[in-house]
């Protein structure tokens, strides 16, 4: 995906970890910066906050009962892209394009003041003032960040990408792969080409190691603050 508008672990050494509030880079417009979202900008997993919130107790409580095969079935297979399919099946399955998209807006108005780390979106907006292309690269679905990666100012979005089906209703399956870990490489470059070139990136969890190695200036679990 190029912009917004088109629906589209390794630490470093001490001395290039980025600190949170301070980019420690001179201004340029070629700055390219990418930035996880769950556990990094946000202190909680924006997908399954999400599905409680659309779904309601009674509701969200019979579709984890649901997913406990799948659940199982992870254990052995430890693939996270088919437990993530089986989440979005159980409560997404069928929804049409318009209503999820809907829905993930106001998603996005309720929870943004309690989702945010105070110290992360210091970084995000320095990185912003220094005119600086902030990319937001999730294995979350793309479709339910949109609405807080436009809230943000973000200059791009790479997520996880849900199938819909020729009546614009999900599916439960994805296109292409789980956009985590090497895949958000695979993706990056898509965007921005196969002589990536970032600036720094921001990630807390082995789903950002790839991303973070690419990176000039990494920025490992480096964001704390709470809202």
């Amino acid at each position: 995906m190029g912009d917004l508008d088109r629906p589209r672990q390794s630490q470093g050494a001490k001395e290039n970890q980025v600190t949170a509030l301070d980019p420690t880079v001179p201004p340029s417009d070629k700055a390219l910066v990418a930035f996880d979202f769950d556990g990094t900008l946000t202190v909680r997993d924006s997908f399954m906050a999400f599905i409680a919130w659309r779904s309601g107790a009674p509701r969200f409580l019979l579709g984890m009962i649901q997913l406990i095969p799948a659940a199982l079935a992870y254990l052995i297979h430890r693939d996270r892209g088919l437990i993530k399919m089986a989440a979005v099946r159980i409560f997404l399955g069928g929804l049409d394009r318009k209503t999820l998209e809907a829905s993930a807006d106001g998603f996005a108005r309720a929870a943004s003041g309690m989702l945010f780390r105070p110290d992360a979106l210091a970084a995000w907006n320095g990185w912003g003032t220094q005119g600086a292309t902030r990319v937001i690269c999730t294995a979350s679905p793309e479709i339910l960040i949109a609405p807080f990666a436009k809230r943000l100012g973000a200059e791009d979005l790479i997520g996880t990408r849900l199938e819909f089906d020729d009546q614009d209703r999900v599916t439960g399956r994805f296109i292409g792969l789980n956009c985590r870990a090497a895949e958000k490489i695979a993706r990056l470059k898509q965007a921005y080409g196969p002589d990536l070139k970032l600036t720094a990136a921001y990630g807390d969890t082995s789903g950002d190691t790839e991303m973070l190695a690419a990176a000039e200036r990494k920025g490992y679990r480096v964001f704390t603050q709470k809202p």
